[in-house]
């Protein structure tokens, strides 16, 4: 009989959420929510062999009363990226994500539709009864609520797809079907949905026809010919932050919001590219379309590092602390080069706070990713954020991943790591030079 060993990681995020839901009450908030809709699917993920989708994860914070901010909700999140990469790491796992992918965006579509449906039976002449009324509004809470989590899913398994590389589909194999047969879309912010077909490939962009412009488009590369021709956008003032799972139940961030650094210098449209982000968040949020105000805030991700910085500070001017602090969640996965890029162009801008953050998130990536950003941070002579993310490194991993990091790079990585464990604690030192010593490093 062959018994399947969970990977470490994966068993001490699960281990990490069967402590949560001790602090959670059955049947009640989304805790009851998602055991009622797919209680295999949550009992899958408290098993391992599925992981729980992220806003699933801020949810139950949320049900718990966890700060978003706080220490368990942080190591909840160091150990929900460290499972999920292993996870996805298994044969067949890249297949898996891409198929849930596919029912995902299916599901957002579904959403999508039928939310524009009840918005026009609201809508409709003459006005519905007040029973109806009240029923249609319900029934549309919901519907944007299982929009938004579709999007952020398709967000996330996206993020998760880019550090495999997309596979390409087994033949023979159903989307939404793991190689075992089972479902490969547990816990569901939805019911069932129609399976529409495949949406049409966009059409290419005819040659010779001028970038697309606006605040979808803020963040692409732009030439500096015809900057001139985008017009800045006033920020409305006043508004809330936005709550609830997808952010952590939180609200602006304290004690960075209202003193953010002054950009010393404004790359190319930075500040109007973020005026123009952060207005276009807050539309989308009024019309209730937090999944495409996540996607829309990702974005940024995509576009030139230097820009982060004046997005950072629009943000919290317009009482956004909260977008800012998703933002970083999503860079600590980038990919190495990248993540070095964002670290490296908020230090230059003097946001140090903001910078530590991020690599203290970004401890949980496989050694060899982290060896990467390491060398990449120290070829921009970036060496101060270098250390620190060393020393976040070593001290929330253990000795014996340390030693694993340093085999990448002996000769440069042994003393670093060493300086970084010295920072932390006189153990901590003794603990990595037996690890290094097992592993033959320490003479380096």
């Amino acid at each position: 009989m062959t018994v399947y060993q969970l990977p470490v990681g994966v068993s001490s995020f699960t281990g990490w959420l069967t402590e949560l839901a001790t602090r959670l009450r059955p049947g009640v908030g989304w805790y009851g929510v998602f055991a009622d809709r797919d209680p295999e699917g949550m009992r899958a993920c408290f098993d391992g062999t599925e992981i729980l989708p992220r806003d699933v994860v801020e949810s139950l914070l949320q049900d718990a009363g966890e700060a978003a901010d706080g220490t368990f909700a942080a190591r909840g999140r160091t150990l929900y990226a460290t499972a999920a990469a292993a996870h996805d790491r298994r044969p067949g796992g890249a297949v898996a994500l891409t198929e849930r992918r596919e029912v995902m965006e299916r599901e957002r579509r579904y959403a999508e539709s039928r939310a524009r449906e009840l918005g026009g039976r609201l809508r409709a002449a003459p006005a519905p009864g007040p029973d109806e009324t009240a029923r249609l509004e319900h029934d549309l809470a919901w519907t944007r609520d299982d929009h938004a989590r579709a999007a952020a899913r398709v967000r996330e398994l996206t993020v998760r797809l880019a550090r495999l590389g997309e596979p390409r589909r087994e033949p023979g194999r159903e989307p939404g079907t793991r190689p075992d047969g089972g479902s490969a879309a547990p816990v569901s912010g939805a019911g069932p949905a129609p399976a529409p077909g495949p949406a049409p490939a966009p059409a290419p962009a005819p040659r010779g026809k001028r970038r697309p412009r606006g605040a979808r488009y803020a963040w692409l590369e732009e030439s500096t010919e015809g900057q001139e021709e985008q017009a800045a956008v006033v920020l409305p003032a006043g508004g809330a932050a936005p709550r609830g799972a997808r952010f952590g139940g939180a609200g602006p961030a304290e004690g960075t919001g209202g003193a953010a650094p002054v950009i010393a210098a404004d790359p190319p449209g930075a500040v109007r590219a973020a005026g123009n982000a952060v207005y276009a968040l807050r539309r989308l949020r009024a019309q209730g379309r937090s999944g495409e105000a996540h996607a829309l805030l990702c974005e940024a991700l995509g576009g030139p590092p230097a820009r982060l910085p004046a997005l950072a500070a629009e943000l919290h001017r317009a009482g956004l602390g909260a977008d800012w602090s998703t933002l970083l969640w999503e860079a600590a996965s980038l990919p190495p080069g990248r993540l070095a890029a964002v670290a490296g162009a908020l230090a230059d801008a003097g946001r140090a706070a903001d910078c530590e953050e991020l690599l203290r998130q970004g401890v949980a990536r496989p050694v060899e990713e982290l060896a990467g950003a390491c060398a990449a941070l120290r070829a921009e002579g970036h060496h101060r954020e270098a250390h620190a993310l060393l020393t976040a490194f070593v001290r929330v991993r253990s000795p014996e991943d340390a030693a694993r990091l340093a085999g990448a790079d002996p000769r440069g990585l042994v003393p670093q790591l060493l300086d970084a464990a010295r920072a932390v604690s006189a153990a901590r030192e003794r603990d990595l030079l037996h690890a290094l010593r097992v592993a033959g490093l320490a003479g380096v």
